[in-house]
């Protein structure tokens, strides 16, 4: 377990330790003590330290607390629904917050270890859940404003299993319509933007989650990923996401990306814990919590910025290469490499763009059909236009059945069974394959997406994902805080793994951590370890 009071080590990248020597002190008001005086009482100001140690405690940490009765749920409840009410407002991290119920719960969280009732693995940890995801009874928006006031009538199995194992929902996360972008903003509440700097983006689609962990407003929150949605934000909030490995990746035929629910989280122990408690009794389930002490001594990294197909931007490439290396404290070796994806970049993208656009034309049927919902007619106000062109381009691969037609269809299959291909002679050669997570770093709230890279034109919804190269082929991968930019910014280091296999991808993250830790990079760390009430 890392120390999140740990001060940088001297195995910290260059950018990271010159950022954070820059930044000066600061203070951040909490919540709950009222504004009438003029000075914060002793008692006010102990409360307020013992409630920034919680919301900055690990989900690892604070699960082993509440068990042994050193931390009650109520009091580590309301810690964090008290910032999320003093930060929400600046990070729009949650489409709907329940608080009342989440206390409730917790009252009662507390009164099963006062009967000494065996406890969940999670009891007591609060929680949110993306709005892509479903929880039975609560609003269920995927983002779109048409579907503002739908109620979920059922939960869905990963968000069942962190209910069963004791832990507490609080409010559903930020996500574009559908997660159809990078980028978290809808018509619905608007942008989410990373803690490191409000003028720019979270990410998506698990944007909303990977913000409010980021800012210590919840522990952990799931997410989804299907193009990089669980990664993607990871990069831009220094966050840590895994695309688990897919049990049974089948063929490259049906025209979708590979999808998997996941976790935001601050630490690889946490996303280890989280993960094992998502797949439960599950036998063939990677053990990650294992993984987190494997040994990974002689493990082999090749190293490929941008896959040789990407172009990557400097300040990414600057932050990733002055990081990828630190492993080999730990025995690993890493070496510079070139993947063969079989393709060039314009023919990638545009085998994904018609992924892209016929999944959502799809599902603009699928609206129409069973919600009454018409994307391109009627109700095409309350879709974003760039959602809208998405389904038009997306209907224009489609024959009269709904249906990929032939030509399009192949072009999918030929990318992504090269891209597979190329990613498998790789890790014949090494055991893991490194990357950026991003071709760029957080980008501004009020753009679509960055149209170009160190002088190479890109679409900008999905012509920096590198992540989707994973989505594609099937194989898993994690992104990992890398360090920041000379603005302060976060880059993500995406790991790459064989098919089936993710468990040396977190036995690398967990090593990575080890030798090179992001905890003091959050903006609430840079502003000094201790948290204090403000005068008023």
């Amino acid at each position: 377990m890392v120390d999140n009071n740990k001060q940088p080590s001297s195995q910290w990248s260059r950018t990271r330790r010159s950022y954070l020597k820059s930044v000066t002190g600061g203070s951040v008001t909490m919540l709950g003590f009222g504004s009438a005086s003029a000075h914060a009482s002793e008692e006010q100001i102990d409360s307020a330290e013992k409630d920034s140690e919680i919301i900055f405690t690990p989900t690892t940490v604070l699960a082993e607390r509440i068990r042994t009765g050193e931390l009650s749920p109520v009091r580590v409840v309301d810690a964090f629904l008290a910032r999320i009410e003093e930060r929400n407002d600046e990070l729009n991290a949650f489409i709907t917050l329940f608080p009342e119920q989440a206390r409730a719960d917790a009252r009662e969280a507390e009164r099963a270890i006062e009967r000494g009732d065996d406890l969940g693995p999670l009891h007591g940890i609060p929680f949110a859940i993306k709005d892509r995801q479903k929880l039975e009874g609560v609003r269920f928006t995927d983002g779109f404003l048409a579907f503002k006031d739908q109620i979920a009538e059922e939960t869905d199995s990963e968000v069942q299993a962190f209910l069963d194992a004791g832990a507490i929902p609080v409010g559903k996360t930020n996500t574009p319509e559908g997660g159809y972008m990078g980028k978290t903003d809808n018509l619905l509440i608007g942008p989410t933007p990373t803690p490191f700097d409000l003028d720019l983006n979270a990410g998506g689609s698990s944007g909303g989650s990977a913000a409010a962990v980021a800012d210590g407003m919840l522990p952990f929150a799931t997410g989804t990923d299907g193009a990089g949605s669980i990664r993607i934000p990871a990069s831009f909030t220094g966050t840590y996401g895994l695309f688990p490995r897919i049990e049974d990746p089948g063929e490259f035929g049906t025209g979708n990306t590979y999808f998997q629910p996941s976790i935001s989280t601050r630490t690889v122990a946490d996303t280890a814990l989280t993960l094992s408690v998502m797949y439960g009794d599950d036998e063939e389930a990677t053990d990650y919590q294992a993984a987190l002490t494997d040994d990974v001594e002689g493990v082999s990294i090749g190293y490929d910025p941008g896959l040789s197909t990407y172009p990557v931007d400097q300040r990414v490439r600057d932050v990733v290469d002055d990081s990828v290396d630190t492993i080999t404290a730990e025995g690993a070796t890493v070496e510079v490499t070139e993947v063969d994806l079989g393709q060039s970049y314009e023919e990638f993208i545009e085998a994904v763009w018609i992924v892209w656009t016929t999944s959502y034309a799809e599902l603009a049927k699928t609206f129409a059909e069973e919600d009454g919902v018409d994307a391109l007619g009627a109700d095409r106000e309350l879709f974003p236009e760039t959602l809208v062109d998405i389904i038009e381009t997306g209907c224009e691969y489609l024959d009269e059945n709904g249906d990929i037609r032939d030509e399009p269809l192949a072009k999918t299959i030929e990318a992504r069974s090269q891209a597979y291909a190329g990613l498998q002679v790789a890790l014949r050669e090494y055991d893991l394959i490194a990357t950026p997570t991003l071709s760029v770093p957080p980008f501004p709230n009020d753009i679509l997406g960055p149209t170009e890279v160190e002088g190479v034109d890109i679409h900008p919804i999905v012509g920096w994902l590198i992540t989707t190269v994973c989505n594609m082929t099937g194989h898993p991968a994690a992104s990992i805080p890398a360090g920041l930019t000379d603005k302060g910014t976060p880059v993500g280091l995406q790991l790459i793994g064989p098919s089936y296999d993710d468990r040396t991808i977190v036995a690398a993250s967990a090593a990575y951590e080890r030798v090179n830790p992001w905890h003091d990079d959050y903006p609430w760390q840079q502003r000094g370890n201790s948290l204090h009430v403000c005068d008023r």
